[in-house]
């Protein structure tokens, strides 16, 4: 399998860990964001550290030219890419009605389009190659009626179970790594300071641990993945429940 993995979403939070767990492995990376800074800063460090190449692709996956660029990478023959991991991600409020409509759409445009494009343009050099892994960062909420959030994600996990099946026969495996309340900097970005995102402390997960079982189960084909027991035993609670109850308790926290 090529060496090298490109990481959406790398300047922080799980896309850096990602980063940094699969530059541990010896992996040669290849870093997309926004910020070119932050992700120079990080190439910087990684290289230094584990005296791997990192490649800085700064882009915005909403955008057109930002997002053929990625898979104009992505789809590259001469510089293959062995693993995908379409992490690059935000949330909104809850309030959908109250929402700003173009917000939605960047949302959804993120989540889903982003993803859809660039794991078409994996499939397409990895199958040709007979291997490969694709790990699609989705979330708890994806089983849950929790706004638009939840539905991104639904589809992010239904997408990615369909093509595990389908393409998991011929080398290449596709993993949708469901994580729950994860410390990194998402709920900051929805202006939310640490201690104030109304979670109790117990739900809370480390990102290492979360990219590391999600590299582990991408690594033994599984098309999800959950991260820790009791996020395994919430998520089948939850499909137990009545659509009213649960969405009640998927409103928790943010």
């Amino acid at each position: 399998m090529s060496r090298t993995a490109l990481v959406t979403g790398a300047s922080s939070g799980l896309g850096a860990e990602f980063a940094r767990q699969l530059a541990a492995r010896g992996a040669e990376l290849v870093l997309v964001a926004r910020d070119r800074a932050a992700l120079r800063d990080i190439a910087e460090r990684l290289g230094a550290d584990y005296r791997v190449q990192v490649e800085v692709l700064a882009a915005d996956l909403v955008a057109d030219d930002g997002l053929a660029a990625v898979v104009g990478r992505v789809a590259d023959r001469e510089r293959p890419i062995g693993i995908l991991v379409n992490n690059a991600g935000f949330g909104l409020d809850l309030d959908f009605a109250a929402g700003d409509i173009t917000d939605e759409q960047r949302h959804l445009d993120l989540h889903v389009r982003a993803t859809m494009h660039l794991t078409h343009a994996a499939l397409g050099a990895m199958l040709e190659r007979g291997h490969g892994r694709i790990v699609n960062v989705a979330s708890v909420a994806g089983f849950m009626p929790r706004g638009t959030y939840g539905a991104v994600k639904a589809w992010v996990i239904s997408f990615s179970r369909w093509a595990n099946v389908v393409y998991a026969p011929r080398g290449v495996s596709v993993t949708a790594l469901c994580p729950g309340f994860t410390h990194t900097n998402f709920h900051e970005r929805l202006g939310l300071p640490p201690g104030r995102e109304g979670i109790p402390s117990v739900m809370w997960l480390d990102a290492a641990d979360v990219v590391r079982e999600g590299l582990r189960d991408a690594a033994r084909g599984k098309a999800v993945s959950i991260p820790s027991v009791r996020y395994k035993l919430l998520v089948a609670a939850m499909r137990l429940l009545p659509s009213p109850l649960a969405a009640r308790l998927a409103r928790t926290g943010r």
